[in-house]
């Protein structure tokens, strides 16, 4: 504070002093001193107005300062102050309220300055500027100029200085290349617009231009050359209009003709999609229903698989729509995106035939992404496909995976993503490209180049609603005969890397419990209801989520709800959710719809802890979901847990306490094997053996944290201390041999 105290006073420049709440003068410093001509003794206890003119106290502008400071926490003003002496200086003026810690008001800090001699440049410099503004009869919204004809400026006018934000002393002289791009400068454009002006006598042309401070306008610009009677080229005559705002608005009229567009197909999606799906589901589950019924007759069975396959490519078709107007019901995890793409590389490769070679690109320490992994699949499967038709005769795929950074002069120019670290996703083929028609309208639904039959044109539509509903930004590159790359940018998380959920198999999995299904469409809820008991469980029914809550208020105990997310009704899937919860604590809840509208979908992505089955499902997509919703009932208050020994009956023993006190425990006998499944899945305590063959319980330890941050260690051994490397770690120790009670209080703390 005393540092503080010390420079105030010392300052010369400025002055600076506190006033008390009735605007009398507190204190006083050097600068004040100095410039206003009062010493201490003089003007502290005096009203600060006597240093404002006769007529500004008149006016009473020296309440209203102290009033606007109060009321807006700040004052600026400049203005003519008098000093001891008479004399008047032009001074810039601060004035800060200053309360006290009970929120009452202290006094206001003053800072004063005299810019008298500013001032008078500026004066100067605004009548130096008024001939020349006469001249151009106040002509601001142009930039009017004459260029020597080598290219340097010779004069300056307002709109040029209000356009480009020099004045003239500062670019008069120079070169007029210097508003120019560096991609312009180093293409040479300067140079060729003065040629083109001078050898056809005119010149015009649109493009981005530079302002002082470095942004970007884009301008609309015309150069005439000037001749002297002899016809020798004197100079050029040169105009330049900003045209930034008329673009803003085109594009803007573009992008509401765009944005209703896609509002007006995701409104007729969502309809169709929900009464659609519940077709599909109908003919969906009873084609699964109906299969076991035709067994040994290849015939049936072949008209049945075949059905079946229209089923999927009608889903497909409406999900391919729901991602163009950004209607997917996304579940996204961190993933490092080289995972997944590892996982559909092969896929790729079946899909694309012998005559594409696919290369993949990863770089080294790639960020992690937040993102829905099964719908990444589908769009590199469907841009590959998309390739593949356009390399007839056979090419190269690249499909590459690198860190990239967003600068503000990208953003700039695209408007339509914010700066910053992204993950990008390039697809490029060396086939027969786009041209700048085509390229234009790539993106819309529907739209395709290929012969009909050959294509439904939604394969573009839906990388790039996914990639837009994803937070990202979507671009495509491509020229006639080169080729095309499509880049796809991801915004980089900086969380931990999750485990991606496992695929379910095709395995019919029976299991048992009661289930209630809430479904209005009456054909859709009994082919549900035939599904459900096919396998194995007992099936309750509502019609609608009054119907379901009475059921429940009834006493019926259930396992799992099972309810469509639209329905008609007073009361919402959420609210028949929320209520059944109350009455049933352990109930689990499974939605499903064809289109979620936003009842359970926000930002594109499903509320968190929401399970949705999308319709249509397969017998045994509902199977493994049902499955493995009613186990993590069972096992919702134990914990995964890795126990890794090398001695079989240990191993064996800790496994069945663990399993006996409701966990879920898996085993390895070596580090290499936990290693293995920490990999593939995630756990939330790893019990391991400080001795073990090969790689030690530490160093073990050290790698699963490395991968899982959050995993809790527990080292077990038969000698006293683990070593700093386990304290380090922050595990618990237990030495053997430890009892039950040691065992549960480890795992659990």
């Amino acid at each position: 504070m005393r540092r503080a105290q010390l420079l105030i006073e010392r300052v010369a420049d400025y002055a600076i002093y506190m006033l008390h709440p009735d605007g009398t003068v507190a204190t006083w410093n050097a600068g004040a001193r100095r410039f206003k001509g009062y010493a201490d003794d003089e003007i502290i206890g005096q009203h600060f107005s006597r240093f404002y003119t006769d007529e500004d106290r008149t006016a009473g502008r020296p309440r209203r300062a102290l009033e606007t400071a109060q009321l807006e926490g700040k004052f600026e003003d400049e203005g003519w102050r008098v000093r001891k002496d008479g004399t008047r200086f032009w001074a810039s003026v601060v004035i800060d309220p200053i309360y006290d810690d009970d929120g009452a008001l202290f006094g206001f800090a003053k800072i004063t300055r005299d810019i008298s001699d500013k001032k008078a440049a500026r004066d100067a410099l605004q009548r130096s500027e008024h001939n020349f503004r006469l001249l151009v009869q106040g002509v601001t919204d142009y930039a009017i100029y004459m260029l020597s004809p080598g290219g340097d400026i010779t004069n300056w006018n307002a709109g040029a200085q209000r356009i480009k934000g020099y004045t003239a002393d500062e670019v008069v002289g120079t070169h007029f290349e210097r508003f120019y791009t560096p991609e312009d400068r180093a293409n040479g454009l300067p140079a060729r617009a003065l040629a083109r002006a001078q050898a056809e006598g005119h010149f015009e042309a649109e493009g981005w231009r530079l302002r002082k401070d470095g942004s970007r306008f884009r301008a609309s610009v015309v150069i005439d050359p000037i001749r002297n009677d002899a016809g020798e080229l004197v100079g050029f005559a040169k105009i330049t209009r900003d045209i930034t705002q008329r673009m803003q608005l085109e594009e803007a009229r573009q992008a509401l003709h765009h944005a209703q567009k896609l509002e007006a197909v995701g409104k007729l999606t969502g309809g169709v999609a929900h009464d659609f799906n519940n077709i599909l589901q109908i003919i969906g589950g009873n084609l699964q229903l109906l299969g076991p019924h035709v067994r040994g007759n290849d015939l049936a069975l072949r008209y049945l698989e075949t059905s079946l396959g229209a089923v999927e490519r009608g889903a497909k078709l409406s999900s391919q729509l729901l991602a163009f107007a950004r209607r997917q019901p996304l579940q996204p995890v961190v993933v490092n995106m080289s995972r997944v793409l590892r996982g559909t590389e092969e896929l790729l490769r079946r899909a694309l035939g012998e005559t594409i070679d696919v290369e993949t690109v990863v770089a080294a320490g790639l960020w992690n992404a937040q993102l829905d992994p099964g719908q990444l699949e589908n769009v590199v499967l469907n841009l590959g496909i998309n390739a593949r038709d356009a390399m007839p005769g056979g090419g190269k795929l690249t499909v590459e995976l690198q860190n990239a950074m967003l600068d503000d002069a990208y953003v700039n120019s695209t408007h339509d993503v914010p700066p910053g670290q992204y993950v990008m996703l390039a697809v490029s083929d060396t086939g027969t490209g786009m041209t700048p028609e085509v390229l234009e309208r790539a993106v819309e639904p529907f739209f395709t180049t290929k012969a009909e039959g050959k294509g439904t044109g939604l394969g573009l539509s839906m990388a790039f609603g996914f990639v837009k509903q994803s937070g990202g930004h979507f671009r495509i590159y491509s020229e006639v005969g080169h080729g095309t790359t499509i880049k796809m940018y991801f915004p980089r998380s900086h969380d931990a890397e999750e485990a991606l959920p496992a695929a379910p198999s095709g395995e019919i999995i029976h299991g048992s419990g009661t289930i209630l299904v809430v479904e209005d469409d009456l054909n859709v809820q009994a082919t549900v209801v035939g599904m459900l008991t096919s396998l194995g469980y007992q099936v309750l029914k509502a019609d609608n989520a009054e119907s379901a809550l009475s059921v429940l208020k009834a006493g019926v105990r259930c396992d799992l709800l099972f309810t469509d997310v639209v329905m008609p009704g007073p009361v919402k899937c959420t609210e028949l959710a929320r209520q059944a919860k109350i009455m049933l604590p352990d109930l689990e809840v499974l939605f499903t719809s064809g289109y979620t509208q936003n009842a359970i979908i926000h930002g594109g992505r499903l509320d968190p802890g929401v399970q949705l089955l999308s319709k249509p499902y397969r017998r045994e997509q509902l199977a493994h979901k049902v499955h493995q919703m009613l186990a993590n009932r069972v096992k919702a208050a134990g914990k995964r847990v890795l126990v890794v020994e090398d001695e079989p009956q240990a191993r064996g023993m800790c496994c069945d306490i663990l399993r006996s006190v409701g966990h879920v425990p898996d085993s390895a006998e070596s580090a290499e094997q936990a290693l293995e499944l920490l990999g593939r899945e995630r756990f939330d305590v790893m019990l391991t053996d400080i001795s073990l063959p090969g790689m030690d319980g530490v160093a073990l330890a050290q790698a699963a944290r490395a991968q899982w941050p959050g995993l809790r260690i527990v080292f077990t051994s038969g000698y006293g201390d683990a070593g700093p490397g386990a304290a380090q770690l922050g595990a618990i120790h237990l030495r053997k041999p430890y009892d039950l009670r040691q065992l549960i209080d480890a795992i659990k703390a």
